[in-house]
C-alpha cells in the first residue's frame, strides 16, 4: 500500500468547489436566473516578437459579430453570440449555453502596434496576434568605466 502525506484539510477544498458550483450554477437557475456569458475566458502570452490572445467564443457565426480594438498595451473584444431556438421555452429541461453580449478588456504584458494585428477564428477559438512595438525592444547599454 502507497503512502500517502496526511493533508487534514484536503476535503475542505473539495467541499469548496462544490459549494462554488452550487452557488454559480446551481442555485441561480433553480431560481429561474440564467448565467449571463459577460466575459469569455482567455490566455495570453508572449513571444519575442508578437502578444498572442486566445478567446474561448463559442457560436460566433460571422465577424460582424465581434469588434476588437487594441490600443498600447490595452486589448478589448465586444460582441454577441446569436443563438436560434429549438425549442419553446417552457420545453427546456436544462439550458446552459451561452447567449447574448459579451465584453473583454485586458492589459497586455507588453506595448503592442495596431498595424499587423491579425484575428482568426476557428473551432470556436478567436485567436489575436499582435506585433511588439518597435520602441518596447530592450537595448544593452555599455558602462564606461573612468
Amino acid at each position: 500500500m502507497p503512502l500517502v502525506p496526511f493533508e487534514p484539510f484536503r476535503h475542505v477544498d473539495h467541499w469548496k468547489k462544490e459549494m462554488d458550483k452550487f452557488f454559480n450554477e446551481g442555485l441561480p437557475s433553480a431560481f429561474g436566473f440564467q448565467q449571463e456569458f459577460g466575459a469569455p475566458r482567455m490566455d495570453v502570452y508572449e513571444t519575442e516578437r508578437e502578444v498572442v490572445a486566445h478567446f474561448e467564443i463559442p457560436g460566433l457565426e460571422k465577424k460582424e459579430d465581434v469588434d476588437i480594438h487594441v490600443e498600447h498595451q490595452t486589448l478589448t473584444i465586444v460582441g454577441s453570440v446569436h443563438r436560434v431556438q429549438e425549442a419553446k421555452e417552457e420545453q427546456f429541461h436544462r439550458k446552459e449555453r451561452y447567449t447574448g453580449r459579451f465584453q473583454r478588456t485586458v492589459a497586455l504584458p507588453a506595448e503592442v502596434q495596431v498595424e499587423g494585428t491579425v484575428a482568426t477564428y476557428k473551432n470556436g477559438i478567436l485567436e489575436v496576434k499582435m506585433p511588439k512595438a518597435l520602441n518596447n525592444a530592450r537595448k544593452r547599454i555599455d558602462v564606461e568605466f573612468h
